[in-house]
């Protein structure tokens, strides 16, 4: 073939190159129209029309019930006033070009070059270290832009920002831009140009600003609400190192330099007292700035309701000042316990309103960084995230009556090292039902639930209720991810226990009813992202439905049951109130956080306490730390509202059960007591966990058939798994003997069993009737202490108080008891006339003896053997 294309080959070339040409100048052409239109209709404002777009009023903050929370100061008043570039410090300039704009004295007002460039660094870093934009482009956006199209992100808004930068460029020197850059840019707080920030921040004129606090303050503009340092230290520290870094990037600085301003601690100013309710209003300002932008939230003259109740915030925030005030005072009875912080949060369970927030005891103490937002910031829950693993657990089949082994075991890790978790109070419990070991809240039960079910399950549950958190890294937790060893939010927390107070639908917690004029802003683009926080969401029932409302309930039930949590609690726990409720405690084992969460069919309430700076607490628990304020917080919070009990699930059925082992009820069974199912899991098989057997109580060894009965009586043994039996040795439970008596030995001389057996036999039963169970009327009444053990030791704790710290006494006595009294050192402490057989003896140091006495339905006495016990004082 000849290398030459043929005469048609080349006019059919020479066309396609000519309408190519064509299309291409027509797309020159129309984009150059484009441009000329967007060029001539977008003009720079005069300084009269800034001036009065900047005066529509000023923009403020109700409660639900129209009391005015906070009014915005005049954005041009006061310390809003702009300042002349010579005034603003040197090192606050070069910041701020090397962290925004670096090319900025050589760039026509936009830069392809640093747009390139800047996704570059930011890629490389994994972070966002430099905008994109330039001063001139964030100027023209954020100042000349009508507020409306500088929030939207479309080519329009692009283009006319570009246009603006270069008219800007073309019209004012570069230091006129930055200039009016640095005087009219948002870096939170309500405040507009540096030296508002200043002021606001530290209290100071810009022009006394050090290099430490020039970085910082550079840094904020990227994400104000983010990088608030009084909200958010930690990312407003790291924020501000990566603006050092951009300036020894620029050669602004040296290295030593940036070294030592990042080790110069900062003083921040107080805060505004004019404002009420301070945490939560920041937080509206904040989440509305995010959505609306601050030109539109700062200079709309907007009317916000919010859903603050503020007699009840008012109320909130006293009643946590006043309990932490008391927790940090030394008294003579009660020492020092360390903490200063603190946070409050009531919410409507029903839809997610937002009724109270009380971030801090004072919101303008800057000893104790009052202006950091507890209620908001990341913290271990410890216990609190308990319900969520027995939650999982009861989708998975298990009931309230389930068993679950409080006994030591190590349990294996990624890292090889065996997690050994411990209880609050070092000592293990044996078998617990369910119910038993959330109201208690065991550690190691709560772990071997979640060894059980898995971490996915967990983590899965959290999500559900509307925890986000646990989702940024959630590789990295293990087991002890059930017992707090997580961060999350006051917020979230009290959000997910919502779902629980309303039949397992999820709600989001809002705070805003209505904005005046702007609640088309908010509700006109679904597309756009929503930030949190702000107005309530509306979804369907089957969306909201997060759990099912049976499950909800027995979680509820068991959180409410005050019997079941009074070994942990005692009988005066701050957790009862005049109305049903149910309530959880958590405290982290290294005592850095205190949390109560719980509440009623209205209301929802969570309380944190701890120290801002992460400094540990001492001697401290949910029962004196979290618990009261709590307490008295619920009260407010139903002050007119009367008592309603928790709605039960048709699908909810309760029997009578076997007390140990969650089984139905049978002759050996030694207590009953009823419990509530989800309907198709309760139990359908009599109790299989305890046995009558016949026994040598001399020799302890089992008595074979035929063996002579005058050595023979039948005790009734619990049948625990072999994991428990080294638990039960410890403790001094009494096991059933597994050697077989030999009738050798059954030829020695009977013993007297009226003076040496357990259960002594009253002088008018010499010739007891016997039954086909139990050959023996001592099987009938049999008394026995089951708790505490023989030989246990108890310790009292400085870090609670004494009236609270009780002993579980429990009994057994057969089908023939008639009353039952347990006594301590000869002194009744409760009398039963019919099962369960449990009281509580508050802990007094010294070593002390408890008995049973049966008094059966003949009037005849039985007495067990007494049980030695000591209790210490706690080093």
């Amino acid at each position: 073939m000849s290398p030459r294309l043929s005469t048609g080959k080349l006019r059919h070339l020479r066309r396609l190159i000519g309408w190519g040409w064509r299309s291409l100048a027509a797309g020159v052409a129309l984009l150059l129209l484009i441009g000329a239109y967007l060029w001539f209709t977008t003009s720079l404002p005069t300084p009269e029309q800034l001036r009065e777009r900047a005066a529509l009023g000023n923009t403020r903050i109700l409660d639900r019930h129209g009391q005015l929370l906070y009014a915005l100061p005049d954005p041009l008043s006061g310390r809003q006033r702009p300042v002349s570039l010579d005034e603003i410090p040197l090192t606050l300039r070069q910041a701020t070009i090397a962290t925004e704009d670096a090319d900025f004295y050589a760039n026509p007002g936009v830069d392809l070059r640093g747009i390139l460039r800047a996704a570059w660094i930011n890629l490389r870093s994994g972070d966002i270290v430099t905008g994109g934009s330039t001063i001139t482009q964030q100027l023209a956006r954020n100042f000349l832009l009508d507020p409306q199209l500088a929030q939207q992100r479309s080519l329009e808004r692009k283009l006319r920002e570009a246009i603006l930068a270069i008219k800007l460029t073309a019209t004012y020197s570069k230091d006129e831009i930055l200039a009016l850059y640095l005087n009219q840019i948002y870096y939170g707080g309500m405040s507009y140009g540096v030296e508002a920030a200043a002021q606001h921040f530290f209290a100071k004129p810009v022009w006394e600003l050090d290099l430490t606090e020039a970085a910082l303050l550079t840094g904020l503009p990227q994400a104000p609400s983010h990088y608030d340092p009084f909200s958010n230290p930690t990312a407003a520290q790291a924020r501000q190192h990566v603006v050092l870094a951009a300036m020894v990037r620029e050669g602004c600085i040296s290295p030593e330099q940036a070294a030592t301003a990042q080790a110069e601690p900062l003083q921040f100013a107080s805060a505004d007292a004019t404002m009420r309710a301070p945490h939560f209003v920041t937080s509206v300002l904040d989440a509305l700035t995010a959505q609306l932008g601050p030109d539109t939230v700062l200079r709309g003259g907007l009317t916000i309701t919010t859903t603050l109740d503020a007699n009840l915030q008012d109320a909130a925030q006293e009643t946590l000042r006043q309990h932490i005030a008391q927790l940090a005072t030394q008294r003579d009875s009660e020492p020092d316990h360390q903490v200063h912080n603190g946070a409050v949060l009531v919410l409507d369970p029903t839809d997610g309103a937002i009724l109270a927030m009380a971030g801090s005891p004072d919101f303008y103490d800057v000893s104790i960084q009052g202006q950091v937002n507890a209620a908001l910031a990341l913290r271990q829950p410890g216990s609190t995230l308990k319900p969520l693993t027995y939650a999982a657990a009861l989708e998975r089949g298990w009931t309230p009556a389930t068993t679950i082994l409080d006994v030591p075991k190590a349990f294996p890790t990624l890292d090889g090292r065996p997690y050994e978790p411990e209880n609050y109070d070092r000592t293990f419990h044996g078998p617990l039902t369910l119910r038993e070991a959330l109201a208690t809240s065991s550690n190691m039960a709560a772990v071997r639930t979640l060894h059980e079910i898995g971490l996915p399950a967990l983590l899965e549950m959290a999500q559900r209720l509307g925890i986000s958190s646990f989702n940024r890294d959630s590789g990295r937790y293990g087991l002890a991810l059930t017992l707090g060893g997580g961060e999350v939010s006051l917020l979230e927390l009290t959000a997910a226990y919502a779902v629980f107070a309303n039949g397992g639908q999820r709600v989001t917690p809002y705070a805003i009813i209505a904005i005046s004029d702007q609640q088309a802003a908010l509700d006109r683009d679904p597309a756009q992202p929503r930030t949190p926080f702000l107005t309530r969401e509306r979804h369907n029932a089957a969306d909201r439905q997060a759990l099912s409302p049976e499950i909800a309930y027995l979680i509820t039930d068991i959180l409410a049951d005050r019997y079941a949590r009074m070994r942990a609690f005692g009988t005066q726990s701050p957790l009862d109130l005049d109305r049903p409720a149910a309530a959880k405690t958590g405290t982290t084992s290294d005592w850095r956080d205190n949390w109560t969460i719980g509440y009623t069919p209205d209301r929802v309430v969570g309380v944190w306490a701890g120290n801002a700076d992460g400094k540990p607490m001492r001697h401290i628990s949910g029962i004196i730390g979290a618990g009261p304020v709590w307490h008295d917080v619920m009260l407010a919070a139903h002050r007119d509202l009367p008592p309603r009990r928790f709605e039960r699930p048709e699908d909810i059925v309760e029997l009578e059960i076997c007390a140990e082992g969650g089984m139905l009820t049978s002759p050996t069974c030694p207590a009953t007591r009823r419990e509530r199912f989800i309907a198709g899991t309760q139990p359908t098989q009599p109790d299989t966990t305890h046995a009558a057997i016949p026994i040598d109580p001399i020799l302890g060894c089992r008595a074979p058939a035929g063996y002579p009965a005058a050595r023979t009586i039948t005790r009734i043994y619990r049948i625990l798994p072999p994991e428990a039996e080294a638990w039960a040795v410890a403790e001094g439970v009494p096991m059933a003997p597994r050697e077989v008596c030999s009738f050798l030995a059954a030829d020695r001389p009977a013993p007297n069993l009226e003076a040496d057996q357990e259960i002594s036999r009253p002088d008018n039963q010499a010739n007891p009737s016997s039954s086909p169970l139990c050959p023996s009327a001592q099987c009938q009444v049999q008394p026995a202490l089951i708790a505490p053990a023989p030989g246990a030791v108890f310790a009292v704790s400085p870090g609670i108080p004494r009236e609270r710290q009780q002993l579980t006494l429990q009994a057994q006595a057969g089908s023939s008891a008639a009353r039952v009294t347990i006594s301590i050192d000869g002194e009744t402490v409760a009398t039963f006339t019919m099962p369960p057989y449990r009281a509580f003896w508050q802990l007094e140091p010294g070593r002390h003896r408890a008995q049973v006495e049966v008094e059966d339905k003949q009037g005849a006495i039985w007495r067990s053997e007494e049980v030695e016990f000591t209790v210490k004082h706690d080093p």
